[in-house]
């Protein structure tokens, strides 16, 4: 049998990492094995029961055929409100386009805007889909090393990278691995820096409502129009009201790169689910229904990293600095790696053989020597897998 002859696009793509090891987590439960999975970036927490009630008045009304490829007019006028009273933002119906979550979102912006060669920024460490994107289009990542800032981007880093072929920056804040949050006035330098320079913004603001006082939350749907003219914002109902299941999301950009996406997707999804639509329009038009679901979940996550946070830090060779939104820990365990661990993937093997916890390994993140722990679980799981690498590590 000979091998399936992949197209060259896909061949180089790699795996999404983090859903590889979800899947190792399933594997190794479906096998008996006691497992704690802190790998999945995927609200515990039940989809609010309003926002159900809301998708079955949909199918009373028997909204289950196709709609518009940019989505219910609904769906979109209901964004248009809802930024404009939570953020003060101002932009057309014209400029939204529901997706079939976030991830679409990110590629309909992407292939839209750019050609083979095409240079793209990308701050290290990235969502492990960022470059795959650019790989898939034979664009060129060109990766921005953040460490020495704390992990969060600046403008001048940004200033520093930009050349003559660079085409596109994506920015992903409340960030994920590392939960870092770039502040709202450094955000606006970052994309006045691009469009001085015909630079593009993708900016992937799935976790935009979990950032944790006293950080604020940020939207760069907010920005005047001649910067919005350069940005695309993909936003996602996934973690706001734990939604992973449904795959829906959306983009706001200008009128001229939305008209091509909308063209696009026409010919790969064409729309998302007509009633799940219906169903996220209505809970953005409840607002008081939202604040409360979304209030209710960050002030769970704050608890878990309030606790999660120091216990890490306690043990040995970790480090792991607080984390102000997102609901990730990024623990530095390059201190362990040497004749016995050489990577922190064989670190992250080690954990999963004699703790059988499971965490994503830093490298799917551009960032060798790291772990990312998602505290997107029960506090019982948490303390039960801090305790067992605990007692793995004493015998090590």
């Amino acid at each position: 049998m000979t091998n399936f002859p992949v197209s060259a696009n896909v061949a180089k793509m790699k795996m999404s990492s983090t859903l590889k090891a979800g899947q190792t987590a399933a594997n190794l439960r479906d096998q008996g094995f006691d497992v704690i999975d802190l790998t999945l970036g995927e609200p515990d927490f039940p989809t609010p029961e309003f926002i159900k009630e809301y998708a079955c008045e949909g199918l009373q009304k028997n909204l289950t055929k196709y709609t518009p490829t940019a989505g219910l007019k609904s769906f979109q006028e209901s964004i248009v409100e809802f930024y404009a009273e939570e953020f003060g933002a101002n932009f057309s119906p014209k400029e939204i386009i529901a997706t079939d979550g976030g991830k679409q979102a990110l590629f309909n912006a992407a292939c839209t805007l750019l050609n083979p060669g095409d240079e793209v920024l990308i701050p290290k460490p990235y969502w492990v889909t960022f470059p795959e994107i650019a790989n898939f289009i034979n664009a060129k990542s060109i990766f921005i090393e953040t460490e020495e800032t704390n992990f969060i981007l600046t403008a001048e880093q940004v200033k520093n990278s930009i050349t003559d072929k660079t085409k596109l920056l994506i920015v992903n804040s409340p960030n994920n691995p590392t939960g870092r949050v770039i502040p709202a006035d450094e955000m606006r330098r970052i994309i006045e820096v691009c469009a001085e320079r015909n630079v593009y913004v993708l900016t992937d603001e799935c976790y935009l409502f979990f950032a944790y006082p006293p950080t604020e939350v940020f939207t760069s749907a907010s920005l005047p129009e001649d910067l919005r003219q350069f940005v695309c914002v993909a936003g996602s109902f996934s973690k706001t009201y734990a939604m992973t299941g449904w795959r829906i999301g959306y983009t706001i950009a200008n009128e001229d790169w939305t008209r091509e996406m909308t063209k696009l997707q026409s010919h790969s999804t064409s729309h998302p689910t007509s009633f799940v639509q219906y169903a996220c329009g209505r809970a953005m038009e409840n607002h008081a229904g939202s604040k409360a679901a979304v209030g209710a979940m960050l002030a769970e996550y704050e608890r878990r990293k309030d606790w999660l946070i120091p216990a890490l830090q306690a043990i040995e060779n970790f480090k792991c600095a607080m984390p102000e939104g997102a609901f990730y820990a990024f623990v530095d365990v390059r201190n362990l790696l040497g004749d016995r661990f050489k990577t922190s993937a064989d670190f992250a093997d080690f954990l999963l053989n004699k703790s059988h916890v499971v965490v994503t390994d830093g490298e799917g993140f551009g960032a060798d020597g790291f772990l990312r722990f998602s505290y997107a679980t029960s506090m019982e799981n948490l303390q039960n897998a801090v305790e067992r690498i605990r007692k793995v590590l004493e015998q090590l």
